[in-house]
């Protein structure tokens, strides 16, 4: 394994992990932007700048870009988040150079108005969906709640009235300040031919125009509380509770995914033989979620209606019992099994370490070996799981609860 870098000089950076014995590439653009950078105004841009960028391009048609992805067998897609939106291909090494191509391309879209229009009314659907169907939009609504005011608080998609108000001229000038080459990084990793790679780059990219682009980062504010919102629809009760966590830039983050195994892993957990079980619940994990500022532990229930105040209980007691006697050696054990066992069958595809080395550069402009990841993991002790525990404690958390009880 080698880790090489390259800036351009209109700021976009280049990081790849070169692995020569690899048999695929993975490459994707990450774009630092998404939901916190937006206002009431325009919310939902970023989601929806996504879904445009496959839409053409002056030298492409929609049906060109998806005709090319397929001829190249590559497997390519996007997504958007609360800070990055990612796009991203996995193919052949003999298609590097094309598939760095057309995705840079992509990235620079023709963004008309009559495309415009018609995805408009595909994302209004998916809002509309999204708040039809299980678990009925709890995860941004519980969000919302928790973050109030701060814009990591914000939903992904947006809402119908910021959607349908949003105009062509707002969207591209959102896309002239935040898809600056200062403000994306290609991440590579496999079988990369890195100096071919450079080349590549600089000449479909180093002609963007340098622009500055920053993000004010500040910490929120976070809330305690409990909401039911009533859905007679539905046929099961959705419970999500949400804690503060560690940083994206802090260390404890490790110790929180550990903590996060032993208590709500989706088997072997406390929350795993206390819920699902004995059958007292379908679904029940706590994960930790982590961002530039401030992380989050999200506990995640689904269950019958008439069990959802007793799970809720349930659920409540084993965080207090965490919180004042701590794990067990033997708990610590068993997850640090589980994450590397996790860690290290997710890194032997490309595709896997993609996502890594680029949250690790867009986060931290830090690379981290496969090896440092796995030591720092077995560094970690009791002690350090108990004091994320004390500094972050899940018994002060916002409450939501989606579904027919009231």
């Amino acid at each position: 394994m080698e880790f090489l870098n390259h800036t351009l000089s209109n700021g976009l950076q280049i990081v790849a992990e070169c692995n020569p014995e690899a048999h695929s590439t993975a490459l994707a653009f990450f774009v630092q932007t998404g939901a916190r950078d937006e206002h009431d105004g325009i919310a939902g841009v970023s989601h929806f700048l996504e879904h445009m960028v496959f839409k053409g391009t002056p030298r492409r048609t929609a049906d060109e870009v998806n005709r090319e992805f397929d001829e190249m067998g590559a497997h390519y897609n996007a997504m958007t988040g609360e800070e990055n939106t990612v796009y991203y291909a996995f193919m052949l090494p003999e298609c590097q150079d094309r598939a760095v191509a057309l995705l840079a391309d992509i990235l620079r879209p023709s963004l008309r108005e009559d495309d415009f229009e018609t995805e408009k009314k595909v994302i209004l659907e998916e809002i509309k969906m999204y708040d039809d169907q299980p678990p009925f939009g709890a995860d941004e609504k519980c969000r919302a709640s928790f973050f109030g005011d701060h814009p990591l608080g914000r939903s992904v998609l947006g809402t119908a009235e910021s959607v349908g108000g949003l105009t062509p001229e707002a969207m591209r000038d959102y896309f002239e300040r935040r898809y600056s080459p200062a403000n994306v990084t290609l991440g590579a990793a496999g079988k990369v031919n890195f100096p071919a790679l450079v080349r590549c780059v600089e000449e479909n990219c180093g002609h963007w125009p340098a622009r500055a682009a920053s993000r004010t980062v500040t910490t929120p504010t976070v809330h305690e509380g409990f909401q039911t919102l009533i859905k007679e629809s539905a046929s099961q009760q959705y419970l999500l509770q949400m804690a503060s966590g560690p940083a994206a830039e802090d260390a404890d983050r490790y110790a929180a995914k550990l903590l996060a195994v032993i208590l709500g892993d989706e088997s072997g957990s406390r929350l795993f033989w206390e819920l699902v079980d004995p059958g007292l619940a379908e679904h029940a994990t706590i994960g930790h979620g982590e961002n530039q500022g401030a992380g989050v532990m999200v506990t995640y229930v689904c269950c019958d209606p008439a069990r959802a105040k007793d799970n809720l209980d349930r659920v409540n007691r084993i965080y207090r019992q965490a919180e004042k006697e701590g794990i067990t050696e033997a708990e610590l054990g068993q997850a640090k099994s589980k994450v590397r066992s996790r860690v290290v069958l997710g890194s032997e595809r490309p595709r896997g370490r993609l996502f890594t080395i680029g949250g690790d550069w867009v986060y931290r402009r830090e690379y981290r070996p496969l090896e440092k990841d796995l030591d720092a993991l077995a560094a970690l002790t009791r002690d350090d799981v108990h004091a994320v525990l004390a500094k972050y404690p899940l018994t002060r958390n916002t409450t939501l609860t989606i579904g027919p009880r009231e």
